[in-house]
């Protein structure tokens, strides 16, 4: 049983589709009983076992439904009948996604960096932030976050970059907003935003374009400003308006 919480938790850190199915409940002579896992992948691989033969062929079907949902779903067998398996009892096999936590990369640990952080703890997202200001975090009592005290330039090459990165870019300075850009801009990710007034996304397009770094339809690709327009004032307040727009595209990944 424990290989397949070890496997469970190694696909937590990657960015694979897969279903757990557990048997919950049986009746009757069954080739497996309650507590049985088999874990399907998207490509119809499996780990473990919940019992061979048409059972597991029709589990591995309903598996890849369930992946392609992303919605967990009961299913009831009826052996013989259903199957013509001779053992003849019936079970009840519990399919549900595994759901990767998706990795937010937030480079600033200032005030709307930090209302970001407290306003989305709760919302499924490996937070790691980022900052080079010595003694930034030492007031932060959030747990669970992952924090870097270094040089954003010593940090980015470190980093693992994935389609299931979100990269959010608040720093203190201008110039270090459009360094981390640069760079993040040519990693993999799932999202990327820069904070700023329209005169400073303005001028990021006119450098980035002159200086070669980035194409308009590269640019046009990052979200900047960041976030929803709510007329946001406060360091709260634009930090929903930002973690708004994450949810919406969370919720659109395939």
């Amino acid at each position: 049983m424990n290989k397949i919480y070890n496997k469970i938790s190694e696909i937590l850190k990657s960015n694979t589709k897969t279903a757990l199915c557990t048997i919950i409940s049986t009746v009757g002579s069954t080739p497996l009983k309650a507590g049985a896992k088999m874990i399907v992948f998207e490509d119809g691989s499996i780990f473990g076992t919940i019992g061979g033969g048409h059972l597991e062929e029709a589990t591995i079907k309903n598996a890849l439904v369930v992946i392609k949902n992303k919605e967990p779903k009961l299913f009831k067998h009826e052996l013989k009948a259903q199957h013509e398996m001779c053992c003849g009892g019936s079970l009840e096999i519990f399919i549900e996604p595994i759901m990767q936590k998706k990795k937010m990369y937030l480079f600033g640990a200032g005030h709307v960096g930090k209302a970001i952080v407290k306003h989305s703890l709760d919302l499924d997202f490996d937070i790691t932030v980022i900052d080079s200001r010595e003694g930034i975090f030492n007031e932060w009592t959030f747990d669970g976050v992952e924090k870097i005290t270094a040089p954003f330039t010593q940090v980015l090459p470190t980093l693992s970059y994935d389609n299931n990165t979100f990269i959010i870019i608040t720093t203190f300075d201008h110039a270090i907003d459009r360094e981390v850009l640069a760079f993040c801009m040519k990693q993999p990710h799932f999202y990327l935003g820069m904070i700023g007034s329209k005169t400073k996304v303005a001028r990021t397009y006119e450098m980035f374009q002159s200086e070669g770094i980035a194409t308009k339809e590269e640019l046009e690709k990052v979200d900047m400003p960041l976030g929803i327009d709510i007329n946001a004032e406060t360091a709260d307040e634009i930090s929903i308006s930002i973690i708004a727009k994450l949810i919406k595209e969370k919720n659109t990944q395939d």
